[in-house]
């Protein structure tokens, strides 16, 4: 059976308000839940980003719901203070937490005011901070002097079972790189080719574990609210991948975004009034072979799209049926 589960977007709703979010989430049947982990939002219009290590204890007291969060240790989070914050939420909630491990973009790494590094670069350095808090998990001393430096870190406060490392990817080469050190992928909804790309990219490079996808999606009474509210909040869409990694604030995304179209931005996002739409594009995912989809709905009202979904879409999809 698929897993669904909500994405609580930070950028986007305060943090109370997403903490509500995600209890009504539980209460309508989605079976899990991830965040995003940013330092700054997309766009000005957004105008949030909470903290996402203190909410997660907030959620996971809240709810009984499993929860993962994509993080990029290694510039604005040291990799020993990312081990002790992983440690301490799976010590915590046993078997309930996951974190998804990427290489981060120049908008919320920027600010520690070190050189945000090519992507090569931030790719040996995600390899080597994988390395890092893998050990620190497992309860050794760790000292390092490379593209990260460690001097004699510990984590005291362990779980019996660390938890799940994932690996974050969107094209197949990250998705390979990922197979060498991940317990699970986790992707973007793209067009469905490149979606098995990835996938067997990742599996034909040894990767194992479970595959999840993240889905942007927009839904509204009508369509013309629902194309409105993506073009509004989730322009970032529009941009390509090198680009959304490379701009460092909000106001450059608005600039980057100012001539999008709605139709662009709803060739990026899934729109629509009709849940049975909905539901029919989220089954394809689940026929790829997804273990996990988790629906993140663009706009800054969740409550409504929480009732219609978990009406009408989640306990389908669940089943894996249309």
């Amino acid at each position: 059976m698929t897993i669904v589960g909500f994405h609580a977007s930070h950028e986007q709703v305060p943090p109370a308000r997403l903490l509500h979010a995600v209890q009504r989430a539980e209460e309508v049947g989605f079976d899990a839940a991830m965040c995003s982990d940013h330092l700054a939002p997309w766009s000005l219009r957004q105008g949030e980003s909470g903290f996402a290590w203190s909410w997660l204890g907030s959620a996971l007291q809240a709810t009984r719901l499993p929860f993962g969060v994509v993080t990029a240790p290694g510039q604005r989070y040291h990799p020993a203070i990312a081990a002790q914050a992983i440690a301490t939420l799976e010590s915590m909630y046993p078997g309930r937490f996951w974190a998804a491990l990427g290489s981060g973009e120049a908008i919320n790494e920027h600010v520690t005011g070190d050189a945000y590094p090519p992507k090569e670069e931030r790719d040996a350095r995600l390899r080597e901070t994988v390395t890092v808090i893998r050990r620190l998990l497992a309860g050794e001393e760790v000292s390092v002097d490379g593209l990260i430096t460690v001097d004699r870190a510990r984590v005291w406060s362990l779980p019996p079972v660390p938890p799940a490392l994932i690996g974050a990817a969107v094209s197949t080469e990250t998705a390979r790189e990922c197979a060498e050190w991940a317990d699970g992928l986790i992707t973007v909804d793209q067009p469905r080719d490149a979606l098995r790309k990835v996938i067997d990219a990742y599996r034909d490079a040894g990767g194992h574990g479970p595959t999840a996808v993240q889905v942007h999606l927009s839904w509204a009474p009508t369509d013309e609210e629902a194309i409105a509210i993506a073009h509004d909040q989730w322009r970032t869409g529009v941009l390509p991948g090198p680009l959304v990694w490379e701009l460092d604030t909000p106001q450059a995304f608005d600039d980057a975004t100012a001539d999008a179209t709605a139709d662009e931005v709803a060739a990026t996002v899934q729109v629509s009034s009709d849940p049975a739409r909905h539901l029919a594009k989220l089954a394809e995912l689940a026929e790829l072979g997804f273990d996990r989809i988790y629906l993140h709905h663009v706009g800054v009202e969740q409550d409504a799209f929480l009732d219609t979904f978990g009406e009408h879409v989640v306990p389908a999809l669940k089943a894996g049926g249309r």
